[in-house]
């Protein structure tokens, strides 16, 4: 959902753009062949409109919409990039909880306290999460005046819809919610902005969890995610309730771990009680008590035991339906417990390390198996069984296996030791 980048595609992946895309992405940022750009959107106009007619939208309003419309050519190549992200997780934290995002925060939960209080209070869902997802997605607003990041959702949605290919039926899906948001009065097609891909507002709703979780909190009549920062973090608190928010819990706690410690459980996905938790020799840092409860919780330890690990609780989870990446959640949680006075991490990241790229990643796999510890597909891609092949021979080297997948590691399977 959000306008900041993300270490992983998140939300809403999508494959490469066609041929015929790319093209037509040269062709317009030329400027060679506009009025055939107008025709031709001029005729996609006319051939979605009977998709449109059996959704119940208007005539008046489909025209006011997109009578106009010319594919956006910046949209078409932002949906045709591929770009790898391999940013390291503590740079990602590094922009994501940076010391202006905690001041204008801080700033944020003062001047709206009255209402962030109301908003918990009918939701269940901490003020300072809350206040963290519109941090991560909108910069608290301020995204949403600079022009050259800022779309118009209408046609941006209409160029995916338009442009084919794998992201044409989200598109058009999107498109048609777009328009019933339209129907209804909420905003008008001018003013409804966002993201490249469709994602709107303070808080970056898509039109379909728009058109299902938003709110009119401030009474006026109109679910307004655009001007109204409080139906924005009403709207917000809303969907984490719907999806399963546990009020009085928090998102999860830092840990240290001890040496003896078993890495396959880092891998396991299973959740277990924080008292097995602590039965293991699992502790919070700092001497920090769990609380007594039945809580469950999974362990993530993302930089290996070169770096933080993490207990992950249920509510975690719910944070990653708003974006379904761990490196977002966790932003998230770490801005929330800073807005509320907490301290940073206390271990510290490998940041003498890099993340490998998705060559290094295959040739990894393919020099395991070469050592007869891997016999999985060389596709570049880190799971579960990599990780196991990658703490076999790490435990052959005398080394922690904590199966992370270090530029360390690689040269030592270059290197035949």
């Amino acid at each position: 959902m959000a306008f900041l980048s993300s270490p992983v595609s998140v939300m809403r992946p999508f494959a490469a753009a066609g041929t015929r895309a790319v093209l037509l992405v040269f062709l317009l940022l030329a400027g060679l062949l506009p009025a055939m750009a107008d025709a031709a959107g001029a005729r996609w106009v006319a051939s979605f409109w009977p998709t449109a007619q059996k959704a119940g939208i208007s005539r008046s309003v489909y025209n006011s919409a997109l009578g106009n419309f010319t594919p956006d050519p910046d949209v078409l190549a932002k949906a045709g990039s591929q770009a790898e992200f391999v940013k390291p997780l503590w740079e990602y934290l590094d922009g994501a909880v940076s010391q202006k995002r905690l001041e204008n925060g801080r700033d944020a939960l003062r001047q709206y306290g009255r209402q962030l209080q109301q908003i918990e209070q009918a939701y269940g869902v901490d003020r300072s999460i809350v206040v963290a997802i519109w941090g991560m997605e909108s910069s608290y607003g301020q995204v949403l005046s600079n022009p050259k990041i800022v779309k118009n959702t209408i046609r941006s949605l209409a160029t995916l819809a338009y442009q084919g290919g794998s992201r044409a039926k989200y598109g058009r899906q999107q498109l048609i919610a777009a328009l019933k948001i339209l129907e209804r009065g909420d905003v008008d097609a001018r003013h409804m902005v966002g993201s490249w891909a469709g994602a709107m507002g303070h808080t970056q709703f898509i039109p379909t969890t728009y058109q299902a979780y938003a709110v009119d909190f401030d009474g006026d009549g109109k679910r307004n995610v655009w001007t109204s920062e409080i139906d924005a973090l009403a709207s917000t608190a809303n969907y984490l309730a719907k999806m399963g928010w546990r009020s009085g819990q928090t998102w999860g706690y830092e840990v240290e771990l001890p040496a003896s410690f078993d890495w396959r459980h880092n891998d396991s996905g299973k959740a277990l009680t924080l008292d097995q938790w602590r039965k293991m020799g699992v502790h919070r840092v700092a001497g920090r008590q769990f609380p007594a409860s039945n809580d469950t919780a999974t362990l993530y330890a993302p930089a290996g035991a070169g770096g933080p690990a993490f207990l992950l609780l249920h509510n975690f989870k719910v944070i990653k339906r708003y974006n379904n990446a761990n490196a977002y959640a966790l932003a998230v949680g770490h801005l929330a417990d800073r807005l509320r006075g907490g301290g940073d991490f206390v271990s510290g990241w490998p940041r003498d390390v890099r993340p490998l790229a998705a060559a290094e990643r295959a040739e990894l796999q393919t020099l395991l198996g070469r050592r007869g510890f891997y016999s999985g597909t060389v596709d570049g891609k880190i799971g579960a069984g990599t990780r196991q092949a990658i703490r076999s021979f790490q435990a052959s080297a005398g080394d922690i296996p904590d199966g992370y997948a270090s530029t360390g590691v690689l040269q030592r399977l270059r290197s035949g030791r």
